[in-house]
């Protein structure tokens, strides 16, 4: 026997269904598509490094490159003013210290940046995660140094 209860509360659901479909499809149709291209991006090679001076002062970046540091909220250098250490480390490969670099961190409340290649990332994620979980900074370290727009390759 047909439970008219059951059928009718399947129908309005499956009504509901298609309206809420319906919906979603509207607003999809409406918002507007977002053209991507790589020939927005530039291929312009803006050597990076920086020129030393004299007396203990900041060396020059270079204005294309305080610029684009500015643009992408970069960290590039600290405040010339200000009396502080930036703590770096690269980490190409792991040998067994980083842990202990991390304890050593962590017992005296300081932060750092870790400089990692992909290699490092793919062979010691629990080390990456724990570097993010501790507050610390990850950043890029591509295996191959960009030096006046040319490539040197380096084995990490």
């Amino acid at each position: 026997m047909i439970n008219i209860k059951k059928v009718l509360i399947t129908l309005i659901a499956v009504a509901l269904i298609v309206c809420l479909l319906k919906e979603i499809i509207t607003i999809y149709e409406k918002s507007p598509t977002v053209q991507t291209s790589g020939s927005v991006l530039s291929n312009t090679k803006i050597g990076w490094g920086v020129k030393r001076e004299k007396d203990h002062k900041q060396p020059d970046l270079g204005q294309k490159n305080i610029e684009l540091m500015n643009k992408y909220e970069g960290l590039a250098m600290g405040n010339s003013e200000s009396k502080k250490v930036y703590l770096t480390f690269d980490q190409g490969y792991e040998a067994g210290y980083t842990a202990k670099i991390l304890d050593a961190l962590k017992e005296n409340d300081v932060k750092a940046t870790f400089f990692v290649t992909a290699h490092y990332i793919n062979t010691a994620p629990d080390l990456i995660q724990r570097m993010i979980d501790e507050g610390h900074i990850v950043g890029n370290h591509t295996p191959k140094f960009l030096m006046s727009g040319n490539y040197i390759n380096i084995k990490c």
